[in-house]
């Protein structure tokens, strides 16, 4: 019995072109299909971990409202966007949370503050870091409670020349073997205040919610 001859159309370049075409076409169909299975869930997954932390830092009994609807955006110093999630009762201002950040011993150390309407810290959180483990690590409220000594202080309470760990001057205490994260936690959380001072008027002014509606006439209406 004679080996089999492979069909000679299998060794023209279109026909190879062309499966390759295929498999690429197939592998491309693959990942939109993929993409579009996890895209709600993923968005889903995000929108529960921020709703988490918020809620972590700003206490349910300050508002009345849905922290993660109708954000306000303003900008930061370097001029990136920042996105403020606000608590309100009544339509007033109640408190509000957003992110800070700031360069740590062995990478950027992500936070999310809490602050009442007048700029008093109702909770500090981490949300991301790469500092040493055993050290550095300890600005996690699961490790230590070291975050928690900013609960109820304001950018004047103590005044700002005293946001510092102890070594540099200020009042708060640093980690035994670990002096370059708390100092970097320190920083943000000041900024952060900074940032709520510079902006107080956007930052306590009312949400305004449109809502239209349609009118016997059918004309649409808008309320604010």
């Amino acid at each position: 019995m004679g080996t089999p001859v492979e069909p000679q159309y299998r060794k023209r370049i279109g026909y190879q072109a062309m499966l390759l075409g295929g498999f690429s076409t197939l592998a491309t169909a693959l990942l939109v299909a993929g993409n579009i299975a996890t895209k709600d869930v993923i968005a889903e997954r995000q929108r529960d971990d921020m709703l988490a932390s918020l809620s972590a830092v700003v206490p349910s009994g300050n508002y009345d409202n849905n922290l993660l609807e109708n954000p306000l955006t303003l900008e930061r110093p370097d001029g990136k966007p920042l996105s403020v999630y606000r608590g309100t009762r009544g339509n007033q201002v109640t408190s509000m949370a957003y992110e800070i950040s700031e360069q740590g011993y062995a990478g950027e150390i992500r936070l999310i503050i809490g602050l009442d309407a007048q700029g008093k810290v109702l909770g500090v959180r981490v949300l991301s870091h790469t500092e040493t483990p055993g050290l550095g690590d300890k600005i996690e409220l699961e490790k230590d409670n070291w975050i928690l000594a900013f609960n109820g202080l304001s950018l004047g309470n103590p005044p700002r020349e005293k946001w510092k760990v102890k070594k540099d001057g200020g009042q708060f205490d640093a980690f035994s073997g670990a002096t370059i994260t708390p100092r970097a936690v320190l920083k943000a959380i000041e900024d952060g205040l900074v940032f709520y001072q510079e902006n107080y008027t956007a930052l306590r002014q009312p949400p305004v919610i449109n809502t239209s509606t349609v009118t016997h006439s059918g004309v649409n209406s808008h309320e604010q």
